[in-house]
């Protein structure tokens, strides 16, 4: 075996990177949205003994809806993208390049133990730009077949100095190939298939045998006419430490599946579910359709499900000449190689054991697996296509008269190869473009038209969404996803009245129940998510909840592990004011998923519910450990820790409040909440920062505007209060606190009592009964020196709140004031008074309001307003008789009162009104 130089490295480096730099720009699409975006596997917040527990796709394998693709490695590198660049999707793709030009590397010095080194480099380049592989490399999720590759040739290359002088045994690579081998198909399942290619190997290459050969010592030993000769009992030593090491490989896969496949449904693999002949017939058919891929990659596809290939249904289909025709020449070359001694027949036997090996497993001729034709899946047969190309091409070119069209046809080959992978790989661009594509080649597939219709409604353009799910009902009118596809785009367009019959032909097409038969065998989980989709239709219609309930629990009796199904279910019946009821639910979803830190936060919206502060925080804490970046937890628990009242929470509180503006620096409600913390600890001057921010990212946020004037008030600044209440009402004119807090000020501060009476006025047009406001009108008519109009006012006000004293002693007041002679002949009030009865200001009751986030949730779609209230005493401090004139000190007093009066607004009635 030739080594590998320099020159040749940095040449097939080039190339890789000439045909592969574009990959960088595309995004993430198709099965990327899944195994990347959508696996939690991938956070650093993630144990990293889940991702030897989960599948490729993130979904625990103990499931039954899981894929069953144990790929924990492959997983691993993810997760150092996600580390380094989070979702960014060009370090994904970059790594995708540099792990495709290494197999390239590799892959020339695999071909350099059969060709000589001109044909390994065309082999190698050859390989590197055959646009087959733009699914593999360009697609971030072929990194499992890149990945696997690398470990899959290398184990190779171990095995291949496993002989030594005279025909020894060197163990030592031989258990680098195992361990190889097994981190091979921890990448990728196909890995342990290099076991067979490495038994060939060792029996047809190393030991130098030929069939015939192998049949004559066998036989002549089975006749007892001769002895096992050494070097072949040598050679079953080796088979056989191979072979018990792959079963062990076998068996700890079986395990970690739970001796369960993976279900498929009739959509992803039509023949799969066909009776005989047509499964084999189409499954033969199979082969010569992915040879014909490798021989011919112009016509291009990301998915070759559903009708892409129409089912083979008789012995009289023409397509079954093909098959004939591919089996003819398979077995021509395979009785060449095992038949005739020479390094020719031992090159062409490696290229079809690297073609026909580790392509078994997605072949669907042992078991079936969950598509028709994949692209990807010949990323490693394609390296047996290479080198049976680039020897035919060397016999071709050793002859002097073809010399020269040889190397055109093969300089045109690789150059045409190049150019169709780099503008293959901006059809991986984004999924519109992806599907788009792929709808050129095949339009039979409803798969794609489904897709191509997902890929608009992800831009809101529903209404073309709608017409590529219509068109995918006509291409598969039995296609269940289909129709949810239309019910789903009809809801998004206010067509709820389509939608639900869309839905209900989906339903339609479900299979019935069969007692004692599993239903999830019979159909893809992701199906009964019809019954979720109508039951969250039909529910928005209040008379209809008990409806949408039974479509729940009938989802629940066809999968009792369906976990979204006790998710939704949770939620409407929280709808339906039955939180013990959801909380079953939620506790049912906690035990299929207990590590969902949005289940836990849907518990703590339940206990609040149940009015159970203490369960409801504990609940939102463990949603944290889970997930410590958790928004909707963050917040939530923070207002839920400032309600309690409890000053030892309020650290903790800002705590998190100031991580949830971190995570949503543009939510005004964080702000808005950490200025409401800094008011309870009597922090002015932070709290007033925090509020100006909440304003300044919501100009009309109501509760922040009020809040800010209330605490300018309650700091001796309420001419600067003023105008933010003003600003207030221009916004919310009807706002009853906030007017009754300007006509405090224009009364008491800016001496301006006709203000205050036009104040006054509004709120009791809007409110006659408002008790507040009528009294402090009532101040006004005293101020104005107006005593009759007063007390009339007084007595209409203490009918409206007999209970309330001091209305009682004000009216008192007022009264005695009538009948004193003096009320003429001296002033009421002093200079620089302003209240008129006993230096009383007006009793005004505002409280904090508040304005929290409603509590949406990520998953599960609970209540949107929580309110509590702590009780509020409406203020008013009077003294039982006049004096007209005071000293320095009763003023001081009084102003101390009125302080004293306005501190207590501080006790706050917590409105989560949404506005």
């Amino acid at each position: 075996m030739a080594d590998i130089n320099l020159k040749e490295v940095t040449l097939i480096i080039g190339v890789v990177a000439a045909c592969y730099w574009n990959s960088l720009f595309c995004g993430f699409v198709f099965d990327d949205v899944s195994a990347i975006l959508d696996n939690k596997d991938l956070h650093p917040s993630t144990p990293l003994k889940t991702l030897f527990q989960n599948d490729f796709w993130g979904t625990p394998m103990s499931e039954e809806r899981s894929h069953k693709s144990y790929r924990p490695l492959t997983v691993l590198t993810f997760r150092l993208n996600y580390l380094f660049s989070e979702l960014k999707p060009m370090s994904y793709h970059l790594l995708n390049m540099i792990f495709h030009a290494v197999v390239s590397v590799i892959f020339l010095k695999v071909c350099k133990l059969f060709l000589d080194n001109r044909s390994s480099v065309i082999a190698s380049l050859l390989f590197a730009v055959h646009p087959i592989h733009t699914e593999a490399v360009t697609g971030v999720v072929g990194r499992a077949e890149l990945l696997s590759s690398i470990f899959f040739l290398a184990a190779f290359l171990s095995y291949t100095k496993s002989k030594g002088p005279d025909n020894s045994i060197v163990w030592t690579p031989i258990a680098l190939t195992v361990f190889l081998v097994a981190v091979a198909t921890l990448c990728k399942e196909q890995g342990i298939t290099v076991v067979g290619i490495c038994c060939v190997y060792e029996v047809f290459i190393a030991q130098g045998y030929t069939l015939p050969l192998l049949c004559t010592t066998a036989g002549q030993f089975l006749r007892g006419k001769g002895s096992i000769p050494f070097s072949m009992l040598q050679t079953l030593i080796k088979l056989i430490v191979l072979m018990f090491s792959t079963l062990l490989l076998v068996v700890i896969r079986v395990q970690v599946i739970q001796s369960q496949l993976p279900v498929f449904t009739r959509f992803d693999n039509p023949a799969a579910v066909s009776p005989t002949p047509t499964r084999q017939l189409t499954f033969n058919y199979l082969l010569p359709v992915n040879a014909w891929l490798l021989l011919n990659p112009s016509e291009l596809c990301c998915d070759w499900t559903m009708g892409t290939i129409p089912l083979i249904e008789s012995f009289l289909d023409i397509r079954n000449l093909a098959t004939f025709i591919f089996f003819c020449f398979l077995g021509a070359l395979g009785v060449f190689s095992l038949r005739y001694p020479g390094n020719s027949s031992k090159t062409v036997l490696m290229a079809l054991c690297l073609m026909a090996l580790p392509f078994i497993p997605a072949s669907n001729l042992f078991f079936p697996v969950g598509f028709v034709v994949a692209e990807r899946v010949l990323y490693v047969p394609s390296m047996g296509f290479c080198i049976l190309v680039a020897h035919g091409w060397q016999k071709i070119s050793n002859k002097s008269v073809l010399k020269k069209l040889s190397w055109v046809c093969l300089s045109m080959v690789i150059l045409t190869h190049a150019l169709k992978t780099l503008h293959r790989n901006w059809d991986w661009e984004s999924e519109y473009t992806l599907f788009m594509s792929a709808l050129k080649v095949n339009k039979n597939n409803a798969k794609l038209w489904n897709n191509v219709g997902h890929a608009l409604e992800n831009e809101k353009n529903f209404e073309r969404a709608l017409k590529y799910f219509l068109q995918a009902t006509h291409v598969q009118p039995d296609d269940i996803g289909a129709h949810m596809n239309v019910g789903r785009t009809y809801k998004n367009l206010n067509r709820t009245k389509a939608a639900e019959e869309s839905y209900m032909t989906a339903k339609s097409l479900m299979p019935q129940i069969i007692p004692g038969k599993k239903y999830a065998a019979r159909i893809a989980p992701n199906h009964l998510n019809v019954y979720i989709n109508l039951a969250n239709l039909i529910r928005a219609n209040e008379s209809r909840l008990e409806e949408a309930d039974q479509l729940y629990r009938q989802a629940i009796s066809m999968r009792p592990d369906f976990k979204q199904a006790y998710i939704s279910r949770g939620e409407l019946l929280l709808k339906m004011n039955k939180p013990v009821k959801a909380k079953e639910a939620y506790l049912k979803a906690l035990e299929l998923d207990k590590n969902n830190a949005d289940l836990w936060y849907n518990l703590a919206i339940v206990h609040i519910e149940l009015k159970e502060p203490n369960e409801a925080l504990k609940n939102f804490n463990h949603a944290l450990e889970l997930n410590p970046k958790h928004k909707l937890a963050l917040f939530n628990s923070a207002i839920l820790m400032q309600e309690s009242g409890e000053v030892k929470l309020r650290p903790e509180a800002r705590k998190r409040l100031l991580s949830y503006v971190n995570e949503e620096p543009l939510d005004a409600n964080g702000y808005f909440n950490l200025g409401m913390l800094a008011m309870d600890d009597k922090k002015d001057t932070e709290a007033e920062m925090w509020m100006k921010k909440a304003i300044k990212l919501q100009a009309d946020f109501r509760s922040a505007l009020f809040n800010l004037a209330l605490l300018y008030s309650q700091t001796a600044k309420e001419l600067m209060a003023l105008p933010i209440l003003e600003e207030l009402l221009r916004y919310y004119p009807d706002h009853i606190k906030g007017l009754i807090l300007k006509g405090d000020i224009l009364m008491n501060q800016k001496k301006d009592i006709l203000g205050a009476k036009k104040c006054f006025e509004k709120i009791l047009e809007m409110d006659p009964s408002n008790v507040q406001g009528k009294h402090n009108l009532c101040v006004v008519y005293f101020e104005e020196k107006d005593l009759l109009k007063a007390e009339r006012c007084l007595v209409e006000t203490l009918a409206l709140a007999p209970h309330e004293e001091y209305i009682q002693r004000h009216l008192n007041i007022v009264r005695d004031k009538i009948s004193s002679s003096s009320f003429v002949e001296q002033p009421v009030f002093p200079a620089g008074k302003t209240s008129g009865i006993e230096g009383d200001k007006i009793p005004t009751e505002n409280e904090k309001e508040i304005k929290s986030k409603p509590r949406p949730i990520q998953i599960i779609k609970t209540s949107d307003n929580k309110s509590q209230s702590k009780s509020n005493k409406q203020l008013g401090k009077n003294t039982d008789k006049e004096t007209p004139h005071k000293t320095t000190k009763e003023i001081k007093e009084i102003e101390k009162k009125r302080i004293a009066a306005l501190k207590r607004l501080e006790e706050i009635e917590r409105i989560l009104n949404g506005e």
